[in-house]
């Protein structure tokens, strides 16, 4: 399949306006891929007035017609999971087998909006007047657009893709500029499957000036964003000056409680693996591991053996476990999260430095710290990198306090095979997705909710449809007996 890797304006792939250009880089090399259109303001307006010639068009076809072609795009994407899952290695740098499944849970979200979209239910509601009747509808809100990261370059964009246009709206897709052309793929096969132009839109160039045009232009009725705090909060201010709505993810510091009678070898060979999927850069990536006295050194002993086996390498090689960071920018920071905290006390008991036989690529190694202080930067802020810290607690009262005192409020995992225990702990954690016994607590069919600053508004199951619905009541009045 030969795909187009430019912007994706109304019934055209086109350059960007000001004729600008941006490399997509190979995180595991540090060489070009490809040249691709970097644009500004001016072709997010262009999208926006597509996206909402399109709209009408678009909303008033049925749920049961706009749903064949979601699932034609849901079908073209596990047909070519292979090949698409190779250019999200060569521009993300995630090993293969991580990016394949990212793209059949892509595959995974269109099916099911697909299907969601179809009980968009309103209802009749019972009037306290005879003469009167009462109907709530469900409608799509119109032009949306979305932001997204660079670490799930395909499900970051699916998520609030895929609900959107199952409700009805249309789209401009801004991709992270690190990761454009999975986006660009993606676009490609929706475009395939059938879907009108100006459907779906896609642009790729500056975030800043982007962003604000989706603010400021009123035919926008809402801004999806996956990233960072600072920059959700800067939507926010902007939001409130044009009343923008907002769906936002500002990504987690996910605690983990393990308690004695926790089967610890089994337990450590799973977190090495959630922990250093996607060298870390995972939004529900668990980060602080809070361990019970009693367990604690048995527990760091079976994650180093655990570490021991992992490959670092290029995506490609079928052997790799762990890639490389997406950016210089990103590998510096986590080298500054290790050295600080070892200065302050903890120790590398596993990794702590940059390999000494890669001399390109941004690689870290896979990381283990014990000795951590729970008042550091590492477990205050969002790590987003290969590091696993330890520390210690004593009473479960400790624990639930220690994993609370973040800003953070994504995800938190409990470890026990206490029933009444893992129960009362989680119903106390102030996070939105809490897994007892189990590493992966999203799933298509859930809700994905973020409390505290960790964002707003719901992906994923029937509340993720919810997003892109606006509540119209029809009052009907003159009913005589």
């Amino acid at each position: 399949m030969s795909y187009v890797y430019k912007e994706r304006i109304g019934d055209a792939w086109c350059d960007a306006v000001g004729g600008n250009t941006w490399d997509v880089l190979n995180p595991a090399t540090e060489e070009a891929i490809l040249t691709v259109p970097f644009g500004d303001a001016r072709d997010c307006r262009a999208a926006i007035d597509a996206a909402h010639a399109a709209f009408s068009s678009w909303s008033n076809r049925t749920a049961y017609e706009r749903a064949p072609l979601l699932l034609r795009a849901a079908s073209l994407m596990r047909e070519r999971a292979a090949e698409l899952a190779r250019t999200t290695v060569l521009e993300s740098g995630k090993p293969l087998v991580q990016a394949r499944g990212e793209w059949l849970v892509t595959a995974d979200l269109y099916e099911w909006f697909a299907e969601e979209g179809k009980r968009a239910y309103g209802r009749w509601v019972p009037p306290r007047i005879a003469s009167k009747r009462e109907l709530v509808l469900r409608q799509p809100l119109g032009v949306v657009g979305l932001i997204t990261a660079w670490n799930f370059p395909a499900y970051n964009v699916a998520r609030a893709a895929a609900a959107a246009l199952a409700a009805g709206c249309t789209l401009v897709i801004r991709p992270s500029e690190y990761t454009p052309m999975t986006a660009m793929e993606m676009v490609n096969l929706l475009v395939e499957a059938g879907l009108p132009p100006g459907v779906v839109n896609l642009i790729n160039g500056d975030p800043e000036s982007m962003g604000r045009e989706m603010l400021d232009n009123p035919l926008c009725a809402k801004i999806h964003f996956t990233g960072s705090q600072r920059v959700g909060k800067l939507l926010m201010d902007g939001a409130s000056k044009t009343v923008t709505r907002l769906s936002l993810e500002l990504g987690g510091n996910a605690p983990v409680l393990i308690f004695p009678d926790a089967d610890i070898a089994q337990l450590a060979v799973g977190a090495v693996a959630a922990k250093f999927r996607n060298a870390g850069q995972v939004c529900v990536s668990p980060q602080r591991f809070l361990v019970h006295d009693q367990v604690a050194e048995a527990f760091t002993e079976q994650v180093v053996a655990s570490v021991a086996k992992l490959k670092l390498g290029e995506g490609l090689d079928p052997e790799t476990n762990v890639g490389p960071l997406i950016n210089a920018r990103q590998r510096d920071r986590v080298e500054k999260l290790v050295s600080e905290a070892t200065a302050a006390g903890a120790q590398a008991v596993a990794g702590g430095g940059r390999p000494s036989d890669r001399t390109k690529g941004y690689f870290f190694e896979p990381t283990v710290l014990t000795g951590v202080p729970p008042q550091g930067d590492l477990f205050r802020e969002e790590v987003f990198g290969p590091l696993l810290p330890i520390a210690s607690f004593r009473e479960t009262d400790e624990a639930i306090e220690l994993a609370n005192s973040t800003r953070y409020g994504l995800s938190a995992y409990v470890w026990t095979r206490n029933l009444h225990l893992a129960l009362r702990t989680a119903e106390r954690l102030e996070f939105g997705l809490v897994g007892v016994n189990e590493w992966a607590p999203q799933s298509t069919e859930v809700p994905f909710p973020g409390w505290k600053e960790s964002g707003l508004g719901n992906e994923s199951g029937a509340e993720g449809l919810d997003e892109y619905l606006e509540r119209k009541v029809i009052a009907l009045g003159g009913f005589t007996a």
